[in-house]
């Protein structure tokens, strides 16, 4: 029969084993799968967001948590695009993740940074594309003089074009697969 002395020393060293699988020491790679889509134009700082682990999460040879299991995140910074310049940004962070013993990890990460495409090349074709049409109908229409009329009206009218189309939003796609790595150690609650 072990002793008192005994019996508690396992329970320290059983509590202190489950403690320590239960943490996830900062510089560990999390890859989170998101749930929905994630796009600067409506998101908000402080908005959250759905996620499921894209593999097991093992810490010193445990697995913590199962592939699949539910993740939670932030959006951090948000930047809605302008219309002829500054596209959009979104960056997100992961919060927490499910554990295998339906515990939540509390965690703190690097940020990711989805940034919209740029407006130049969108740009030079609408404003171009403008210019060269309004120059081709001009130079038909009146001559050399016509033709410089309609390029300066059809690069207006580019420019016009690009300003009310030229939003370039960024977008988290649901579905994407992102990999965060903890910024500190984090200890289940």
């Amino acid at each position: 029969m072990p002793s008192k002395f005994g019996k508690c020393l396992f329970a320290l060293l059983t509590l202190g084993t489950l403690a320590c699988a239960q943490s996830v020491p900062a510089g560990t790679h999390m890859t989170v799968r998101t749930d929905s889509q994630i796009n600067s134009a409506s998101a908000h700082v402080g908005q959250s967001f759905h996620a499921n682990l894209v593999s097991d999460l093992v810490v010193e040879g445990k697995t913590i948590a199962k592939a699949g299991a539910p993740a939670k995140g932030k959006v951090t910074y948000v930047k809605s695009s302008g219309r002829l310049h500054d596209p959009g940004q979104v960056t997100v962070r992961l919060t927490s993740i499910q554990l295998a013993n339906g515990k939540t990890l509390s965690v703190s990460t690097s940020g990711y940074r989805e940034k919209g495409k740029s407006h130049t090349k969108s740009n030079v074709t609408k404003i171009g594309g403008g210019a060269a049409a309004g120059a081709l109908i001009g130079g038909l229409a009146g001559g050399g003089k016509g033709a410089l009329i309609g390029t300066a009206a059809g690069a207006g009218a580019g420019t016009g074009v690009a300003a009310a189309t030229g939003k370039e939003e960024a977008v988290i796609h649901a579905e994407t697969a992102i990999t965060f790595t903890t910024t500190a150690n984090a200890r289940a609650k």
